[in-house]
């Protein structure tokens, strides 16, 4: 059974739900009181502390939630600097730990949401103030930091404290897991701060799984929530909050500042109706991608020797390119059909990189064991046919989720990896097989038709 402080009364309403199908979901229930015991213990020091979120609805979602817990806990929030990463860069690249590391105040707590992770160094440390005389040269103090994530992970940073849904079936959002965890300890705090905890849980939580997500067991019972704010308006805020950041600006401090100083309703209001210049600069970034998708989105595919990758090309310094693959995933279809993979070379001018957005193509075949194809595994699979080139691309290559990956590579890497899978039919490939599934009839947009052109 669960303690009487570890679920929010959302999730109490529904007597049908069964308490032990959720006892080890998100996580853990030692993680989560872990977990928990950090947030509080952040508030109560009263230290300036650093917000590391994502920078599309999911993340800011997440990231709020904490910030709305940690103020409601009794940190001041002038203690709370939110700090988003460089266009075309992520929280554990060299150079953006560079900019962490130079933030003043020096922060005291991290807590990194939906940023992904990986194995290696602290997020945030500094040479250690001890100075006594047995101290080791070179070594360091690691600020206490909290990762709250579902994405695909090898490992974590040394030293953090990893709250990670990624094992826990159906995987949670890290909205979902953000309000799980703090619900409860703001339960008292009054019914303003639950229902703000609530519509940022069900806004972050349908930027990555739909506005027709189904609040059902063992997820917490948000369907009150989402009627009230209906999800057509649900819907045109997850719209907009998205918007900032793919544009060429990455104007992602438009969408926080909006999140924090509004609600659904008024985010998604006509924009002549908006006096607020955050949420104007939202539509206004909408407009644009509209624009930049539209002219983008036209270019045809290219195919896989073996029929198993479609792959678009764009050059854009817009972050349009997941827009496009998760398009053409949804009406391209071919019988042998498994990923779609928009590349883009001028999202970071003059850089020389490709960063690509990979979907699954729907409906999607399985493998041969019927397992749901995994877009990270097929991509390292294609690149282990060149020596060395997996160990290239780094740990910015196959990212992400099973069926939603991509990465940030040399465009002279990524033309190799797409080598390999353009010969992919040759007599010498001994790649991975074909999978095998029904053709859909009377599909005019298939796989076949195109390569006919």
């Amino acid at each position: 059974m669960h303690s009487p402080d570890s679920r929010s009364s959302s999730l109490d309403t529904d007597g049908d739900r069964d308490e032990h199908a959720r006892a080890d979901w998100p996580v853990s229930k030692d993680a989560m009181a872990t977990a928990r015991t950090f947030l509080r213990e952040c508030a109560a020091t009263s230290e300036p502390t650093l917000l590391l979120p994502d920078k599309d609805a999911d993340g800011l979602c997440a990231g709020l939630i904490l910030r709305t817990t940690l103020t409601a806990l009794g940190l001041a929030p002038a203690l709370i600097h939110a700090h988003f990463v460089a266009k075309g860069s992520n929280v554990h690249a060299p150079a953006e730990r560079t900019r962490i590391a130079s933030l003043e105040p020096r922060p005291r707590f991290v807590i990194v949401a939906d940023q992904g992770s990986r194995p290696g160094l602290p997020i945030l440390s500094y040479p250690s103030e001890d100075g006594g005389e047995g101290d080791s040269e070179g070594e360091v103090e690691v600020v206490r930091t909290l990762i709250v994530d579902h994405h695909l992970a090898s490992g974590f940073p040394t030293g953090a404290l990893a709250l990670s849904a990624a094992a826990h079936e159906p995987v949670a959002t890290s909205s979902t897991l953000a309000y799980l965890l703090c619900a409860p300890l703001v339960r008292e705090a009054g019914a303003e701060i639950s229902e703000r905890l609530e519509w940022l849980c069900v806004l972050g939580t349908m930027g990555d799984l739909g506005v027709s997500h189904k609040w059902e067991a063992p997820w917490p019972d948000m369907r009150s929530c989402a009627r009230r704010w209906t999800k057509k308006v649900l819907g045109e805020a997850v719209a907009l909050v998205n918007a900032p950041r793919r544009t060429a600006r990455y104007d992602v401090h438009a969408a926080w500042a909006a999140l924090l100083s509004s609600d659904p309703a008024r985010i998604a209001a006509p924009a002549s109706r908006s006096g607020d210049a955050h949420i104007q600069r939202l539509h206004d970034a909408r407009r644009e991608i509209r624009v930049e998708t539209e002219r983008c989105g036209h270019t045809p595919p290219a195919f896989s020797g073996d029929g198993r990758v479609a792959l678009v090309r764009i050059s854009s310094e817009a972050q349009v390119h997941p827009l496009i693959a998760t398009r053409w995933a949804s009406t391209l279809k071919g019988s042998r059909l498994q990923i779609v993979i928009c590349a883009n070379n001028g999202y970071i001018p003059g850089a020389q990189m490709t960063n690509f957005a990979c979907r699954i193509a729907r409906p999607a075949p399985s493998d041969e064991q019927g397992e749901a194809i995994c877009i990270p595994d097929v991509l390292r699979e294609y690149a282990s046919h060149v020596p060395g080139l997996t160990e290239r691309m780094g740990d910015d290559f196959a990212r992400g989720h099973a069926q939603a990956s991509g990465g940030i590579v040399k465009s002279e890497d990524f033309e190799a990896l797409w080598g390999v899978m353009r010969d992919s039919a040759s007599p010498e490939w001994s790649g991975p097989p074909r999978k095998k599934r029904r053709m859909e009839m009377g599909q005019k947009n298939t796989l076949e038709g195109w390569l006919k052109k």
